[in-house]
């Protein structure tokens, strides 16, 4: 072979070695944007629907979800404005959040009133809750709805009639026991009810009797006086003469069209079990503002809503509206409607807002959580809400009447 041919040979070898080294070699995997778009407005990047798994009571079980290291979002609790509050405990193995929630947010509300910080009973008010729920039972002769869960202004009428009492005082915990489960003390009280219903016996002082003992028996009788500051007192005198709670100012509202805005009316939900029609109802975009304004103000939130969605992970510690269930521009009174008409927006879960924050074009919400999967993440016992989760899933929600006074005035009596 000629010197000349060995020498193209030579570099015809080493430049195929290296296109064949280019072509094996890693390269960064760059995920384009896909932009989800109407007409020539792109609205927001596309989620993509994936399946995960994850281990549910013992079991793998395969979820719907999405990508969420995608989403921008705060990187920790400092980057919000916090209100008052005190710390997260759980809720364990209740259908309890209503009282969790609502309480957290009274406490706040002491503390926010002057009071300082004061730790209340969930229990107590929990215990009370279903005395009351068994009584309507057998007044409404059955015809009355019978589950653990109820609404932040349960909260507020069972402290009207039976008082308060601090965590230290009633803790609804057996000696031993560390953590709440009322599975079989629900169970007791519904098979006892429904044994009423099917026998026709509606003795109601013999029935809550029995009721009582059942609730006595799971979480230990509530005290009929407790000590402070060395003097003895009641719950009632308790809440009416230390905490001077101004149980009074604290309002609801909703967001439906089954109700003429600017009116007051019933929140037509299961766990609205005694029909309170003391909801103010008003559209959305007041509905969505009188929260963040409330907490620009100072004033913490209690919410309830729908936590069952794809866009909400306790591991990430966010919730947000994935663009497969609807692009945040086309959140309106409309859509809300249509998902809480269809039942894919239900009344799971009450939380407590105690902080904001704004991260262009958004703002979040800290959500402070008594439920477990809010304590799966690194942020225990938190979720941080994006507003388009709020505008769509938040269903009702509780404030002090004077964070709300512009749009009370909207309503005539």
């Amino acid at each position: 072979m000629k010197r000349a041919s060995v020498v193209l040979f030579c570099f015809l070898l080493l430049l195929s070695s290296f296109s064949l080294f280019n072509a094996c070699s890693p390269k960064e995997k760059v995920i384009e944007k896909q932009m989800i778009q109407i007409g020539d407005a792109e609205l927001q990047e596309k989620n993509e629907a994936i399946y995960k798994k994850r281990e549910i009571r013992g079991k793998e079980r395969e979820y719907l979800s999405l990508d969420f290291s995608r989403i921008e979002r705060p990187a920790s609790l400092d980057e919000f404005t916090q209100l008052s509050h005190l710390p997260p405990i759980r809720q364990y193995k209740t259908g309890t959040c209503w009282s969790f929630a609502t309480t957290s947010f009274l406490e706040s509300e002491l503390n926010r009133l002057g009071k300082g910080e004061v730790e209340l009973s969930e229990m107590y008010t929990v215990y009370w809750e279903y005395v009351e729920k068994a009584r309507r039972f057998i007044q409404e002769k059955g015809d009355s709805f019978l589950g653990q869960g109820s609404e932040h202004n349960a909260v507020i009428e069972r402290m009207k009639q039976y008082g308060a009492v601090r965590a230290s005082d009633y803790t609804g915990l057996l000696q031993g026991q560390t953590e709440h489960d009322h599975s079989k003390l629900f169970q007791e009280i519904r098979n006892y009810l429904n044994f009423c219903k099917e026998n026709e016996y509606w003795d109601e002082d013999k029935a809550i009797s029995y009721v009582k003992s059942i609730l006595s028996k799971h979480l230990g009788p509530p005290p009929e006086t407790i000590e402070v500051n060395g003097e003895t007192t009641t719950p009632k005198e308790y809440l009416d003469k230390v905490l001077e709670l101004p149980l009074d100012d604290y309002v609801c509202f909703m967001s439906f069209k089954y109700l003429p805005f600017y009116t007051k009316g019933e929140y037509k939900a299961p766990d609205n079990w005694w029909h309170s029609k003391e909801y103010y109802n008003v559209p959305l975009e007041d509905f969505y503002s009188a929260i963040e304004n409330a907490l620009k103000n100072g004033y913490t939130v209690a919410l309830g809503g729908d936590v069952s969605e794809p866009g909400i992970n306790g591991e990430e510690d966010i919730a947000i509206v994935p663009t497969f269930d609807i692009p945040q521009k086309l959140i309106d009174q409309e859509s809300r409607e249509f998902r809480f008409t269809n039942r894919t927006s239900t009344d799971d879960h009450a939380f407590h807002a105690v902080g904001y924050t704004s991260t262009q074009p958004h703002t979040w919400l800290l959500i402070k959580d008594s439920g477990g999967g809010a304590h799966r993440g690194k942020f225990k016992g938190y979720y941080f809400y994006r507003d388009d989760f709020v505008r769509l899933k938040v269903l009702s929600f509780m404030v002090h009447k004077d964070a709300v006074k512009d749009l009370l005035a909207k309503f005539s009596e």
